[in-house]
Formats: C-alpha cells, structure tokens, sequence
C-alpha cells in the first residue's frame, strides 16, 4: 500500500515507510525542521541537495552479484552542488549544519 507525503506530495510506495524518502517529512505531515543554509566555499551561493549516493569500498564480487554486496563496506552520503560554478560536496546523510 502507498501513500502520498502532506508536505512535497510525493508518493511514497511501501506502507512500512513513515518517512518520506523526498524531504524527510513524517507520514503525519508535520513539516521537517528547515536545515541549516549550506553555502559553496568557492562562490558562497547557497548548495543545492541533488540527492544520496551510496559509495561502497572494494569491487563487485562478479558471479555473487547482490550477495556480495553484503561482504563490502558501504556509505551514503548526501550530495550538494552548486548551481553557479559546479562545485559538488558530500555530507554525512542526516548532516544538519550544527551537528559537528
């Protein structure tokens, strides 16, 4: 069963999620609170979120396919880029600014 997030209106496919996988938003609706502004260090205009990317450590394990993937060290990361220069920077997933 589905549902559709109250707050960027994206259908979320499994039930079992209450987080939308888009903005974060829980199933009730309550909007997440606003991160903190990311801004380019070589231009200083604000970093846009292009989404996550997982990064794992060592090579595809060939004939083991998806089963190999279990012996391999992964990370996820969140990705922002600047839409004046093209400069790319990754955070820890969840990054809020203030964390550190």
């Amino acid at each position: 069963m589905s549902w559709i997030c109250k707050h960027c209106h994206t259908k979320v496919e499994d039930d079992a999620f209450e987080i939308c996988w888009q903005c974060n938003t829980p199933r009730d609706g309550e909007a997440p609170a606003p991160k903190a502004a990311i801004t380019c260090l070589r231009c200083h205009t604000p970093l846009r979120f292009v989404g996550r990317k997982d990064f794992h450590e060592g090579s595809r394990w060939g004939v083991l396919g998806e089963l190999g993937e279990l012996f391999v060290s992964k990370e996820a990361l969140d990705m922002y880029a600047c839409q004046d220069c093209g400069k790319v920077e990754f955070f820890l997933t969840g990054y809020q600014g203030d964390d550190i």
